[in-house]
């Protein structure tokens, strides 16, 4: 039976899996491969980050990316530029309208401050980035402004910004393209006080594809060693 959530992927699939609710993530995309992220049941915001293989200290910029595009939205064509001004991936396809740039990572401090302290304890975004980071030898000075795909953070005429229903649904994707050997980190967005899950945290799903296989000169591993409880080289699924 054909898988449909794989139609338009070039090539092979080298890796799939599926993000648990609430979960981080982090993998290696190689310079000329696509990775695809899955909202598998809608509305389902996606943390992002990225950091250069070869050298982490060159990772996502957000200024440097909606400067050069001369907008917070993000939408097919998109060219995603790290702090030294380098691409670093495309956005090649979309099956959402947009996403945003600016509405940063939910963290126990800005919950307190918005939802009150009863939800100091809740998890949130920033941790899982933490957690995701520290697999690699990276810490809180790491931390850089993150890409929220699927998210719907709207710019109110008088400056401020909404967080509102998401304006995804089951099963639409975002494609990005590697313009060099990156290591991918995605929170699975925990958020339940706010409509950005649907105040529902529900699965993604990562499928990394190529129309080649790697070489062993470009089978790139991260220049610290995974560390306990990092996710497995993830193989394919069955």
């Amino acid at each position: 039976m054909t898988d449909r959530t794989l139609s338009g992927l070039p090539g092979r699939v080298l890796y799939d899996e599926i993000i648990p609710p609430r979960a981080p993530w982090a993998h290696p995309v190689h310079r000329g491969e696509t990775l695809r992220i899955i909202d598998v049941e809608g509305n389902q915001s996606c943390d992002f980050l990225m950091y250069s293989l070869r050298d982490d200290a060159e990772r996502y910029s957000a200024q440097d990316t909606i400067a050069a595009q001369r907008n917070i939205f993000l939408r097919t064509g998109s060219i995603l530029l790290s702090n030294e001004g380098n691409p670093m991936a495309r956005i090649v396809a979309s099956a959402v309208a947009y996403h945003d740039t600016i509405g940063g990572a939910c963290s126990c401090e800005s919950n307190t401050l918005r939802y009150g302290h009863h939800t100091k304890a809740q998890h949130a975004c920033v941790e899982n980035f933490l957690q995701a980071n520290g697999w690699f030898g990276r810490g809180k000075r790491d931390m850089v402004s993150n890409i929220n795909l699927f998210m719907n953070v709207p710019v109110e005429p008088d400056g401020t910004l909404g967080i509102v229903d998401g304006i995804s649904a089951p099963g639409l994707y975002v494609d990005l393209l590697a313009k060099m050997d990156l290591m991918c980190v995605i929170s699975n967005c925990p958020q339940i006080n706010n409509p950005c899950n649907g105040f529902n945290p529900t699965p993604l799903r990562a499928i990394i594809a190529a129309q080649r296989a790697r070489s062993r000169s470009s089978a790139l591993s991260p220049k610290k060693p995974r560390k306990k409880g990092a996710p497995r080289s993830a193989a394919k699924r069955a």
